[in-house]
């Protein structure tokens, strides 16, 4: 009877544990006053310590939202070199981006992560709108900004992309040379998944995905609703349930331990039209600068890392590196994966830029 109750006692203190840490983390962007979401992030602007500052600038008439992270003992009329830092699909600049890029100004690098345009803090209406041009423009214009601030190397312009950022930093480096090296982690290809499925898991349906895409746009052009794909509210307990690492523990990271009110699965049902034509790994043979991809061990996205890496037959110095271990999602927060590839692409960077 004691070990029953002393069973039953434990139990009652995990399972409050639990939820005073979901509530706590949940809250986690109030306490932060840069609304900051992860492990370690920057409270306050520290002389002598890597600083953060907000920014704005426009892509055509769409207001940009960034954050530009300088090195310790930053002076502007000293050269550094930069690191532009693209978000995952359904993040924003304050999750793991922020995170890469504050790691990243420890080592002596000016780093910039941005909402993409239609999303999170930055301008664009209808919201949410997941197109590819859009977000390979959000890369170039993260080149443009970060090239003309104080202190930067224009000559010395790295780039990282994670998850679905990764695939739009592949599509960007392709033609814009300003990127010096180039550099991945967890890569999703967006456009072969919004079509095929993840893990090619949907193939039977994508015509009928294609109809309701169109239907979307004709609704959108005769000034009627929105329609959204992928703007179910998931349970945790539905979470439990899905066969896909990524997914599940994507709920987990966006919806519970570094959720952001920012930060939303869903997108404009009219985007697949171009996400289904859309595919990142096409024409990696024009990447001719140094590559670097990186990817958990352990991760159900590796297959789209490892296609793509097969194909940048002109890339210079280009290495494959797997996390031992990761999965996707953990190379995001997990503190041994993430000071893993973070300081692979401090030794990348420092010997390409």
């Amino acid at each position: 009877m004691k070990k029953t109750s002393l069973i039953l006692v434990l139990v009652l203190a995990i399972v409050t544990v639990s939820m005073v840490q979901g509530q706590t983390t949940k809250k986690s962007h109030e306490q932060n006053p840069y609304t900051l979401v992860y492990a370690g992030a920057i409270s306050e602007n520290v002389k002598g310590k890597v600083n953060i500052h907000p920014v704005t600038y426009k892509i055509k008439d769409i207001t940009i939202a960034a954050n530009v992270y300088t090195p310790p003992n930053y002076n502007a009329k000293q050269k550094y070199p930069a690191v532009v830092i693209a978000h995952p699909n359904g993040g924003v600049k304050e999750q793991v981006a922020g995170l890469y890029a504050q790691r990243l100004a420890e080592q002596g690098y000016i780093t910039i992560a941005a909402d993409a345009a239609y999303q999170g803090a930055s301008g664009g209406t209808p919201r949410n709108v997941d197109k590819p041009a859009n977000r390979i423009e959000d890369i170039h214009a993260m080149g443009d900004f970060i090239s003309q601030y104080k202190g930067v190397d224009a000559n010395r312009l790295g780039l990282l992309g994670i998850c679905g950022g990764g695939g739009y930093s592949l599509k960007a480096a392709q033609s814009d040379k300003r990127f010096k090296a180039v550099a991945t982690l967890s890569m999703f290809n967006s456009g072969v998944v919004r079509r095929n499925g993840f893990m090619n898991s949907q193939f039977s349906t994508i015509q009928e995905r294609l109809k309701q895409a169109s239907e979307a746009r004709a609704s959108e052009a005769a000034g009627g609703e929105i329609r959204y794909a992928a703007d179910t509210e998931i349970t945790d307990e539905m979470a439990d349930k899905m066969p896909f690492d990524l997914y599940r523990e994507g709920h987990y990271y966006y919806h519970r331990t570094h959720a952001h009110p920012n930060s939303t699965f869903r997108y404009t049902m009219s985007s697949l039209l171009d996400l289904m034509t859309f595919d990142a790994s096409t024409n990696m043979d024009l990447i001719n600068q140094p590559l670097l991809m990186m990817a958990g061990s352990e991760a159900d996205t590796y297959y789209m890392t490892d296609d793509a890496f097969s194909k940048a037959v002109n890339a210079k110095n280009k290495e494959l590196l797997l996390i031992n271990g990761a999965t996707h999602i953990q190379t995001y927060w997990k503190p041994e994966y993430v000071s893993q590839a973070v300081d692979k692409l401090g030794t990348f960077y420092q010997s390409n830029l």
